[in-house]
């Protein structure tokens, strides 16, 4: 049975930056692409950036782009979201996702097959 156990997040002011972390368990970590998504209170959940299996290749949502990024180690299954100049804008519940192929680092939540728990993320202004 695959897991992801998400940590980080919390409460932070405008400005901030933060780490978001996810570990894997369950299958071979190292084969999939992995992503984020994150949900506004009263809105839909959207895709936040997304990995593939290597680590080289990266996908972000435009509203993220030059503020955040994602990484991987897969020796320890982990995969990171660090998140700069944080905006009250990105206040939501973050969750980690898994993919179901090694490279495909799509926006489309229908590719990802496993979710984290997810963590509440706070900006204040």
């Amino acid at each position: 049975q695959v897991q992801l156990v998400q940590s980080g997040g919390g409460l932070v002011q405008a400005g901030d930056s933060l780490r978001l972390s996810c570990v894997a368990s369950g299958r071979t970590f190292s084969r999939y692409a992995m992503g984020w998504f994150r949900q506004a209170p009263g809105k839909e959940r959207d895709f936040v950036a997304a990995i593939d299996w290597s680590g080289g290749g990266t996908n972000y949502a435009d509203s993220v782009k030059g503020r955040f990024s994602i990484s991987r180690d897969n020796a320890k299954n982990m995969v990171y979201l660090q998140m700069n100049s944080l905006k009250p804008d990105d206040t939501a519940v973050y969750y980690c996702a898994g993919a179901n192929t090694p490279y495909d680092i799509t926006p489309d939540e229908r590719w990802y097959d496993y979710w984290g728990q997810g963590t509440q993320v706070t900006v204040s202004s």
